[in-house]
């Protein structure tokens, strides 16, 4: 996967397409053999996205509707869901209550969005650390296993935040996981510990908006004086910074293996 992100000239091709009585303009910015990088614009905002040679194809031919559909966030596969959160043992009611909350949240505001979805997990979910929810030292939960437990470390609120977002249909190029350094106290009782958070960028230079489980009010960045980041992550890979224009490193997300193992467990209980 290349790192850089830079115009071609020669291959830059724009697309309209009127959603929502908005203009969709398509800019390819670069491309391998075998896959394509692509930005979606609407209006100011701009959302990166990863294409396959056949997906390249269909928007080289024009076929928007192809393209389109390629965004749209799949739907889940809510009997291996169920299978899954029964096997942990977990309250039906619980399962319900987030299905509920993601089709609540996919047609309203996004700050409505990321509130509701915030506070979701923040007010259910029982800060414990990993030795004694999971019984290891560092272990990432998936959503339905944190759901079926009830408790879990930042990560696992993090996890299911993204998760949740996701499909609300908010852009996966807009959220970032990030490893800081909180601090946590005051003065000389002040500790700093590994902490994640989870960002919203509304696009590619704007300050990330932070979701998190020690403060629950959603703030920009530069309110967040008590959290120094070191990377950001998604499910595309691992990026060089934490900035929203920050590009992908090699890799993907093998460079960090408990990311990758949870994707891959994700996706067996039927999160895409």
């Amino acid at each position: 996967m290349l790192v850089e992100w830079v115009n071609l000239a020669g291959w830059v091709k724009d697309y309209h397409m009127q959603t929502k009585n908005r203009v969709v303009i398509i800019r390819l910015l670069r491309f391998l053999p075998d896959e394509v990088y692509v930005v979606k614009q609407f209006g100011a905002g701009q959302h990166r996205f990863l294409l396959s040679a056949r997906q390249w194809l269909a928007l080289l031919l024009g076929l928007p509707l192809l393209f389109g559909s390629m965004l749209r966030v799949q739907a889940l596969d809510w009997q291996r869901l169920q299978a899954e959160f029964h096997r942990l043992g977990g309250k039906p009611n619980d399962l319900k209550d987030w299905q509920q909350l993601l089709q609540q949240t996919r047609n309203i505001a996004l700050p409505d969005k990321l509130a509701r979805i915030n506070d979701f997990f923040n007010q259910r979910i029982e800060f414990v650390d990993d030795p004694i929810a999971w019984g290891q030292t560092d272990y990432w939960a998936s959503p339905m296993e944190l759901l079926a437990k009830a408790k879990g470390d930042c990560e696992d609120y993090v996890i299911a935040k993204y998760f949740s977002l996701l499909q609300a249909q908010v852009p996966n190029e807009n959220l970032r996981l990030i490893y800081v350094k909180a601090k946590i106290g005051r003065g000389g009782q002040a500790i700093q510990q590994a902490h994640m958070v989870l960002a919203y960028y509304a696009n590619l230079d704007a300050e990330p908006l932070i979701l998190d489980n020690l403060i629950g009010e959603i703030r920009p960045a530069s309110r967040r004086p008590d959290l120094q980041p070191v990377f950001s992550f998604n499910s595309q890979g691992i990026f060089s910074g934490v900035g929203g224009n920050a590009a992908l490193g090699p890799g993907g997300v093998g460079r960090l293996s408990r990311w990758q193992d949870l994707l891959q467990r994700a996706r067996a209980e039927g999160l895409e």
